[in-house]
């Protein structure tokens, strides 16, 4: 019953945050399971990891339907965002599994602070306004920092995509969430395929489908609220969803 409660509200906490603003659910599932189940942190980024594919790939469809998703740029962040996944993935079995799991967690909660202050309003007009070889380059250069970290902690790059789309490529908020979860589907695929087969060993197939499920749920309720919503309702919403995330992890964190 307990690992019921914890991956049903850890499933749809992750599942919000990645249909609404495109966080990882590696950063809410992975720290719910190592401090309540007692996971180790390596299974625990897997499943999170695995759980986010689906998720991630039913809100991008979503938000794509709804004409707020760019695959052309996004594929060239894609390509190099899936290698470093791969790197960071291997480099993470080199390293002592408590330095895991928890790099995201202020981050989170600054980023949702920043959207309630300061919300993006930046309209598609405005995004065309760079050059694709410029946006090439950017795209190119933050995907290896992103994809790396996806790798190495399971956790950041969803709302790293989110923060580099809105502030570095200038996407307006639907678009860089539409993006992101796009492009998290593929890195959540690899970084889940690379931390099975490195470790060896079969996951808690149980949490795994438990997990998967209410992800699913909630990022798809969260992707068709966000797409009907005016940008100023968004802003508020993803700030408030991050903030408050990003707090409860904090709190998990102590806790561990």
């Amino acid at each position: 019953m307990l690992k019921f409660i914890v991956c049903l509200l850890a499933g749809l906490g992750a599942g919000v945050g990645t249909g609404l603003s495109g966080l990882s659910a590696a950063a809410v599932i992975s720290p719910m399971l190592i401090t309540f189940l007692g996971f180790d942190p390596y299974e625990a980024v897997g499943i999170a990891l695995a759980s986010d594919v689906l998720a991630s790939a039913v809100s991008a469809y979503t938000y794509g339907k709804n004409k707020n998703l760019d695959i052309k740029n996004g594929l060239v962040m894609l390509a190099s965002v899936l290698v470093f996944t791969m790197v960071g993935s291997f480099v993470a079995t080199l390293v002592p599994s408590s330095t895991m799991g928890s790099f995201s967690v202020f981050m989170t909660f600054l980023l949702g602070v920043k959207f309630i202050l300061k919300p993006v309003m930046t309209t598609k007009e405005a995004m065309a306004e760079k050059s694709a070889k410029q946006k090439f380059i950017q795209s190119l250069i933050c995907g290896m920092l992103i994809g790396f970290i996806c790798g190495f902690i399971g956790a950041g790059g969803g709302m790293m995509l989110l923060l580099v789309l809105t502030s570095v490529l200038g996407y307006d908020l639907k678009t860089a969430v539409g993006t992101s979860v796009f492009i998290m589907t593929f890195t959540a695929l690899t970084g889940a395929v690379s931390h099975f087969v490195l470790d060896g060993a079969m996951p808690d197939l149980i949490a795994l489908a438990l997990c998967v499920v209410f992800t699913f749920v909630g990022a798809q309720v969260a992707a068709r609220f966000a797409n009907k919503s005016t940008p100023k309702t968004m802003n508020r919403a993803t700030g408030v969803v991050l903030t408050v995330l990003g707090a409860a992890m904090i709190v998990v964190n102590f806790i561990k």
